[in-house]
Protein backbone atom coordinates (compact mmCIF):
# COMPACT_ATOMS: atom_id res chain seq x y z
CA UNK A 1 0.00 0.00 0.00
CA UNK A 2 3.11 2.31 1.13
CA UNK A 3 4.61 1.95 -1.74
CA UNK A 4 1.37 2.10 -4.68
CA UNK A 5 1.02 5.79 -2.90
CA UNK A 6 4.74 6.97 -2.91
CA UNK A 7 4.60 5.36 -7.09
CA UNK A 8 1.76 7.33 -7.72
CA UNK A 9 2.64 10.62 -6.25
CA UNK A 10 5.86 10.27 -8.28
CA UNK A 11 3.78 9.60 -11.34
CA UNK A 12 1.56 12.75 -10.28
CA UNK A 13 4.60 14.92 -9.27
CA UNK A 14 6.02 14.33 -12.48
CA UNK A 15 3.53 15.35 -14.62
CA UNK A 16 3.17 18.46 -12.84
CA UNK A 17 7.11 18.72 -14.05
CA UNK A 18 6.07 18.02 -17.27
CA UNK A 19 2.87 20.80 -17.53
CA UNK A 20 5.45 23.18 -16.13
CA UNK A 21 7.84 22.67 -18.65
CA UNK A 22 5.20 23.29 -21.10
CA UNK A 23 4.30 26.66 -19.80
CA UNK A 24 8.02 27.75 -20.05
CA UNK A 25 8.24 26.47 -24.20
CA UNK A 26 4.98 29.22 -24.71
CA UNK A 27 7.47 31.95 -23.11
CA UNK A 28 9.12 33.29 -25.80
CA UNK A 29 13.00 33.65 -25.90
CA UNK A 30 15.31 34.51 -28.83
CA UNK A 31 13.60 32.82 -31.57
CA UNK A 32 9.94 32.69 -32.62
CA UNK A 33 8.49 29.20 -32.21
CA UNK A 34 5.15 27.68 -32.60
CA UNK A 35 4.62 26.09 -29.16
CA UNK A 36 4.23 29.80 -28.43
CA UNK A 37 0.82 29.66 -29.86
CA UNK A 38 -0.25 26.24 -27.47
CA UNK A 39 -2.63 28.14 -25.29
CA UNK A 40 -4.13 30.35 -27.26
CA UNK A 41 -7.85 29.96 -27.67
CA UNK A 42 -9.69 31.18 -30.58
CA UNK A 43 -13.69 31.20 -30.54
CA UNK A 44 -14.74 28.92 -33.51
CA UNK A 45 -18.10 28.84 -34.23
CA UNK A 46 -18.72 29.38 -30.86
CA UNK A 47 -16.96 26.96 -29.05
CA UNK A 48 -13.34 27.93 -27.43
CA UNK A 49 -10.96 25.73 -29.86
CA UNK A 50 -7.04 25.77 -29.40
CA UNK A 51 -5.30 27.64 -31.67
CA UNK A 52 -2.76 24.59 -32.83
CA UNK A 53 -6.19 22.26 -33.54
CA UNK A 54 -7.50 25.34 -36.45
CA UNK A 55 -4.14 26.23 -37.72
CA UNK A 56 -0.67 25.39 -39.49
CA UNK A 57 2.33 27.58 -38.58
CA UNK A 58 5.85 27.42 -40.22
CA UNK A 59 8.81 29.82 -39.15
CA UNK A 60 10.30 31.07 -42.76
CA UNK A 61 12.39 33.30 -40.48
CA UNK A 62 14.02 33.39 -37.29
CA UNK A 63 10.89 36.27 -35.92
CA UNK A 64 8.45 35.25 -38.01
CA UNK A 65 5.24 32.57 -37.82
CA UNK A 66 3.19 32.57 -40.47
CA UNK A 67 -0.13 31.24 -39.67
CA UNK A 68 -2.22 29.32 -41.93
CA UNK A 69 -6.10 28.51 -40.74
CA UNK A 70 -7.44 25.71 -42.62
CA UNK A 71 -11.34 27.05 -42.63
CA UNK A 72 -10.50 30.76 -43.97
CA UNK A 73 -13.89 31.53 -42.57
CA UNK A 74 -11.96 31.50 -38.74
CA UNK A 75 -9.30 34.20 -39.67
CA UNK A 76 -11.14 36.77 -38.10
CA UNK A 77 -10.87 35.17 -34.88
CA UNK A 78 -8.13 33.67 -35.23
CA UNK A 79 -6.19 37.26 -35.97
CA UNK A 80 -8.46 38.39 -32.62
CA UNK A 81 -7.42 35.56 -30.27
CA UNK A 82 -3.51 36.31 -31.28
CA UNK A 83 -3.97 39.88 -31.16
CA UNK A 84 -5.34 39.59 -27.70
CA UNK A 85 -2.88 37.26 -26.26
CA UNK A 86 0.27 37.86 -24.35
CA UNK A 87 2.47 37.46 -27.30
CA UNK A 88 2.78 40.85 -27.87
CA UNK A 89 2.36 40.62 -31.37
CA UNK A 90 -0.33 42.10 -34.25
CA UNK A 91 -0.66 40.07 -36.90
CA UNK A 92 -1.32 41.22 -40.07
CA UNK A 93 -3.49 39.41 -42.66
CA UNK A 94 -3.30 38.84 -46.57
CA UNK A 95 -6.86 37.20 -46.45
CA UNK A 96 -5.37 33.67 -46.50
CA UNK A 97 -2.74 33.42 -43.56
CA UNK A 98 -1.65 35.49 -40.77
CA UNK A 99 2.26 37.13 -40.48
CA UNK A 100 2.95 37.43 -36.90
CA UNK A 101 6.14 39.04 -36.71
CA UNK A 102 7.68 39.23 -33.40
CA UNK A 103 9.66 42.14 -32.11
CA UNK A 104 13.45 42.37 -30.49
CA UNK A 105 12.83 41.73 -27.04
CA UNK A 106 13.35 45.00 -25.02
CA UNK A 107 14.79 44.61 -21.92
CA UNK A 108 11.64 45.20 -20.15
CA UNK A 109 9.89 42.69 -21.82
CA UNK A 110 13.04 39.96 -21.21
CA UNK A 111 12.21 41.17 -17.17
CA UNK A 112 7.99 40.57 -17.90
CA UNK A 113 8.99 37.08 -19.38
CA UNK A 114 10.92 36.23 -16.34
CA UNK A 115 8.40 37.26 -14.08
CA UNK A 116 5.58 35.41 -15.87
CA UNK A 117 8.49 32.43 -15.81
CA UNK A 118 8.45 32.52 -11.94
CA UNK A 119 4.76 32.44 -11.59
CA UNK A 120 4.28 29.16 -13.89
CA UNK A 121 7.46 27.74 -12.06
CA UNK A 122 5.69 28.50 -8.46
CA UNK A 123 2.67 27.55 -10.12
CA UNK A 124 4.57 23.88 -10.20
CA UNK A 125 5.86 23.81 -7.62
CA UNK A 126 2.28 24.19 -5.64
CA UNK A 127 1.18 21.29 -7.91
CA UNK A 128 3.72 19.42 -6.57
CA UNK A 129 3.35 20.28 -3.05
CA UNK A 130 -0.59 19.81 -3.11
CA UNK A 131 0.16 16.08 -4.56
CA UNK A 132 2.77 15.93 -1.29
CA UNK A 133 -0.13 17.09 1.04
CA UNK A 134 -2.63 14.39 -0.44
CA UNK A 135 -0.57 11.29 -0.65
CA UNK A 136 0.67 11.87 3.16
CA UNK A 137 -2.97 12.20 4.23
CA UNK A 138 -3.43 8.93 2.45
CA UNK A 139 -0.11 7.44 4.61
CA UNK A 140 -1.99 8.48 7.68
CA UNK A 141 -5.20 6.98 6.82
CA UNK A 142 -3.55 3.94 6.17
CA UNK A 143 -1.68 4.41 9.90
CA UNK A 144 -5.16 5.59 11.61
CA UNK A 145 -6.96 2.24 9.83
CA UNK A 146 -4.25 -0.13 11.18
CA UNK A 147 -3.15 -1.47 8.00
CA UNK A 148 0.61 -0.08 8.72
CA UNK A 149 2.39 0.67 11.17
CA UNK A 150 3.87 4.27 12.63
CA UNK A 151 7.64 3.45 11.37
CA UNK A 152 6.62 2.43 8.18
CA UNK A 153 4.90 5.32 7.85
CA UNK A 154 7.19 7.83 8.97
CA UNK A 155 10.05 6.11 6.41
CA UNK A 156 7.09 6.59 3.73
CA UNK A 157 6.81 10.20 4.48
CA UNK A 158 11.43 10.56 4.59
CA UNK A 159 10.66 9.34 1.11
CA UNK A 160 7.65 11.26 -0.22
CA UNK A 161 9.89 14.50 1.19
CA UNK A 162 12.78 13.51 -1.11
CA UNK A 163 10.42 12.83 -3.99
CA UNK A 164 9.31 16.38 -3.25
CA UNK A 165 12.19 17.86 -2.94
CA UNK A 166 13.60 16.12 -6.27
CA UNK A 167 10.39 17.25 -8.65
CA UNK A 168 10.58 20.81 -6.92
CA UNK A 169 14.32 20.93 -8.04
CA UNK A 170 14.00 20.18 -11.55
CA UNK A 171 11.18 22.83 -11.60
CA UNK A 172 13.95 25.32 -10.27
CA UNK A 173 16.56 24.09 -12.62
CA UNK A 174 13.94 24.51 -15.55
CA UNK A 175 13.57 28.43 -14.24
CA UNK A 176 16.77 28.81 -14.10
CA UNK A 177 17.83 27.47 -17.47
CA UNK A 178 14.63 29.80 -18.77
CA UNK A 179 16.22 32.87 -17.16
CA UNK A 180 19.24 32.34 -18.50
CA UNK A 181 17.62 31.81 -22.10
CA UNK A 182 15.51 35.07 -21.67
CA UNK A 183 18.81 36.97 -20.70
CA UNK A 184 20.94 36.02 -23.55
CA UNK A 185 20.92 38.56 -25.83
Amino acid sequence: MINETLNEADQKMGKSVDATREEFAAIRAGRAHPSMFSKIMVDYYGTPTPLQQLASFSAPEARIILVSPYDVGALGNVERAIRDSDLGVNPSSDGKQLRCVFPELTEERRKEFIKIAKEKAEGGRVAVRQVRQKSKQALEKLEKDGEVGKDDVTGAEKKLDSLTKKHTDAIDEMLKNKEAELLEV
